[in-house]
């Protein structure tokens, strides 16, 4: 029997906000290292470069800055994805006239996951912008794009927000968030289903019952599809949320025609090592935090062992 929406809830949340601190403590230094290559791709010749010379300028400090917004972003991303996943797999069954006890397929579940993924990005991208902002804090004063020596904490980025663009300032770069998450979590849900699938069959087993190495192979490999797909639009997302510290920006059009017209393609993959060693690491924590849960919630309509990326990247 299906426990009561209440419980059901709490559950998802706790989840997601485990999975979301696992993904922060193992994956921001490589984070802080995309977004710098992402946003200044030719102050470094390469992911090892920026990773040193952060250390060196900063400490260990410097590569986890922002981690308090990634820390938000990440519990209010997968709490918000883990509820609002099993919501959009009832909406499918019901627009479709599937029975409830009935298993989605796996293109099925790649359709839920990515009209889901709409729901997180309004949680993830006001936290996301302050996180970039400041990652990037010491390249937008090396540049010059910014006056030196300005206090960089999240309350000052957050004060600076509210005074120069109030509230909505917090949502530059939601258009851009939202054409990668839709695109992302599509290939990422379906990767994920259809390599669980695939082990499930091999193992002659049930999807939840593979085990944790195939899950977590799962996990990685979902993870891997999404930041292959929408990298490039991940890179528009954040030039444009932290040049706009500097003044206003472009849309998503004019910023990705501008990138490539003035710098090449190239930049638009600048920082995708990192992004693709960090993917390799919370994702298991992710997919192992969500398939625990399962032992707490058996939900007959829902998948048990959902694992999310942050994308995030995370965004």
């Amino acid at each position: 029997m299906a426990p009561h929406p209440v419980v059901q809830a709490i559950i998802d949340l706790s989840a997601g906000a485990i999975g979301g601190t696992a993904c922060v403590f193992s994956g921001q230094p490589f984070d802080t290292a995309k977004v710098k290559m992402q946003t200044f791709p030719s102050m470094y010749r390469g992911f090892l470069h920026c990773f040193m010379s952060t250390y060196r300028q900063m400490g260990l400090r410097g590569l986890y800055q922002g981690a308090t917004p990634a820390l938000i972003a990440n519990i209010a991303e997968n709490a918000v994805l883990f509820m609002s996943y099993g919501f959009c797999q009832d909406v499918l069954r019901r627009i479709t006239g599937m029975d409830r006890a009935v298993e989605l397929s796996d293109l099925q579940k790649a359709c839920s996951g990515s009209l889901a993924s709409i729901f997180s990005s309004l949680a993830l991208c006001p936290t996301e912008l302050v996180k970039c902002r400041l990652q990037a804090m010491h390249e937008m004063e090396a540049s010059g794009k910014v006056p030196s020596g300005q206090k960089s904490s999240v309350w000052s980025v957050v004060r600076t927000v509210l005074r120069k663009d109030g509230p909505l300032g917090f949502y530059q770069g939601l258009t851009t968030t939202i054409v990668r998450e839709v695109p992302g979590y599509f290939c990422f849900f379906g990767a994920y289903e259809l390599c669980r699938t695939t082990f499930a069959k091999h193992l002659s087993t049930e999807k939840d019952a593979i085990g944790v190495v195939p899950l977590m192979f799962s996990g990685g490999f979902g993870g891997a599809c999404l930041w292959l797909v929408v990298y490039p639009i991940d890179c528009v997302k954040s030039r444009i949320q932290v040049h706009s510290l500097a003044g206003r920006q472009q849309g998503f059009i004019k910023t990705l025609m501008g990138i490539i017209r003035t710098e090449g393609v190239t930049p638009l993959y600048s920082g995708l090592t990192p992004t693709m060693i960090r993917t390799c690491l919370p994702l298991y924590f992710c997919s192992s935090c969500r398939s625990d849960s399962s032992l707490l919630r058996p939900h007959p309509h829902h998948d048990q062992n959902l694992s999310s990326s942050v994308f995030l990247f995370f965004l």
